[in-house]
């Protein structure tokens, strides 16, 4: 049973359709790319599908239970990276985390013994007792994904997880979700952001104009003879990769 299924999703704005039609379906342990280009509507699939707006027409199964209805309950075991980050500034990174548990009704020291393998995880042991306002944008970053994992969700929601970083920056975040996916944890990263997406995802579902215009593997992504993909998708760029993982433990931000 797929942890999330949605069908024939379809949400208007003023008039303006700004989700027509998109079905999709996120199998257990799977990262799957949402595509396309800025304004193509992945963002507000996002929001249906978390239930924080309300679907006009369509069906959306998360976790095996029906949202809205009982997207409550069902967020409750997901960790969501939000596209802008919205850490308290008037908190320490580790009060950032403890915090955080609260609002799943996680007893404190339940999240005390999580916060040491999270930090360890974003790579901001030493950095525990600092305040927000010193971290680097990249450090922000990587303390935002800890946090989305302070439940163990079963399910993970990534929104334009790289926006706004360098290169090295980028590259210690493909990093962190393939360790994600070797741990066997399941993502639904929505991006415009194709090399980290070809970098991390298992599966690709492309949106353009509001319309899910292809649904496949990364062969089919790149074999697509759609105008909308062949537009935004530049096959000469070069990877990523180019940056060994020395350099990256190397960061000094």
């Amino acid at each position: 049973m797929p942890l999330l299924e949605v069908k024939d999703l379809r949400k208007s704005y003023g008039g303006l359709e700004v989700v027509r039609g998109v079905s999709l379906a996120l199998e257990a342990g799977e990262c799957h790319g949402l595509l396309g280009p800025n304004g193509a509507g992945k963002t507000t699939t996002l929001r249906l599908c978390l239930g924080l707006a309300e679907p006009d027409a369509g069906e959306i199964s998360l976790l095996g239970l029906p949202v809205p209805r009982a997207a409550r309950e069902a967020r409750i075991r997901l960790g969501v990276l939000p596209q802008l980050d919205n850490l308290d500034p008037d908190f320490t990174v580790f009060e950032n985390l403890l915090v955080y548990g609260r609002y799943f009704g996680q007893a404190d020291a339940v999240t005390r013994g999580r916060i040491p393998e999270l930090l360890e995880f974003a790579g901001l042991t030493n950095r525990a007792n600092s305040k927000i306002q010193t971290l680097s944008g990249g450090m922000k970053r990587r303390l935002s994904l800890a946090r989305a994992l302070i439940n163990d969700p079963d399910l993970i929601f990534l929104d334009e997880p790289t926006t706004g970083l360098d290169p090295i920056g980028v590259y210690n975040i493909q990093q962190l979700m393939l360790r994600l996916q070797g741990q066997g944890k399941t993502t639904l990263m929505v991006t415009h952001d194709m090399q980290t997406a070809f970098a991390v995802s298992d599966r690709f579902s492309f949106i353009h104009q509001a319309e899910l215009v292809l649904d496949g593997t990364r062969e089919e992504l790149e074999d697509s003879q759609n105008n909308a993909i062949l537009q935004f998708f530049s096959p000469g760029e070069e990877s990523l990769f180019s940056y060994t993982e020395t350099e990256a433990n190397d960061e000094t931000e």
